[in-house]
């Protein structure tokens, strides 16, 4: 069976997109307890863990802290954050797997994906970049349409006064509005500020699949022993996936 690896997983955003598109092995590794995480899970520094344990997965996908990239971290009041993109990059490429990491649009990523929740028809405007290997195809992005944010505290919702979309950060939001948008049900509010998604990783994880799929076609040596794990229907469903992002 494929096996994944969920580093800085957080409350498992990612990794439920993932499972989406069909990964089934999905073990996360945090720092921090994660006790709503909905799968396997690891407490553990990820660099170290990747690095002893990086080469027993067949995907490694990995979204460290974003603070030090942030458009806030020049503000007088930010504490900043680690910066950890390269040192992780290097050990994902030692690994020789499929990988992903995902950040902020100022992060240092290479020829990164950029994905928003407009292009899966969600109700949430939160742009991530990611790095992939091997390369991802990006759907195309749709012209925000005019809002104004709304001037609420987070008891209220934005949705019951008019609003359609919502950017569900800092205070200006309600737990039951970010868990619409994102269509996420699990999380507290404050794991909600720092999600993504998981129709973000079901769209890359769908393409990872294939990749896998052509890979074991081609030699069933590459990157993964257990080629009956991968879905037959991997190249339609590739092509169902990247069609509806991009109608």
């Amino acid at each position: 069976m494929i096996k994944l690896l969920d580093l800085f997983c957080g409350a498992g955003g990612a990794a439920m997109g993932y499972h989406q598109a069909g990964f089934k092995d999905i073990t996360g590794v945090d720092i921090k307890p994660q006790k709503r995480y909905p799968f396997k899970f690891i407490q553990s520094d990820a660099l170290e863990y990747l690095a002893e344990h990086g080469t027993e997965y067949d995907v490694i996908h990995a979204s460290p802290p974003c603070q030090a990239y942030s458009v806030t971290a020049n503000l007088p009041w930010s504490h900043g954050g680690p910066e950890l993109i390269e040192p992780l990059r290097e050990l994902l490429r030692r690994t020789g797997k499929y990988y992903v990491i995902e950040n902020v649009p100022l992060a240092p990523l290479e020829y990164p994906v950029m994905l928003c929740g407009l292009m899966f028809d969600l109700k949430v405007i939160r742009h991530r970049n990611f790095e992939t290997y091997p390369r991802m195809l990006a759907p195309t992005h749709s012209q925000h349409p005019k809002w104004v944010k709304a001037k609420t505290l987070n008891l209220y919702s934005a949705f019951s006064r008019g609003l359609t979309i919502i950017t569900p950060a800092g205070n200006g939001f309600s737990k039951k509005d970010a868990a619409i948008a994102m269509q996420i049900d699990w999380m507290t509010r404050d794991e909600l500020a720092q999600a993504i998604p998981p129709a973000y990783t079901k769209y890359i994880g769908i393409q990872i699949l294939y990749a896998l799929h052509q890979s074991a076609q081609s030699d069933p040596k590459i990157r993964c022993q257990a080629t009956t794990s991968i879905p037959s229907d991997a190249g339609s469903n590739m092509l169902t996936a990247i069609q509806g992002a991009t109608q």
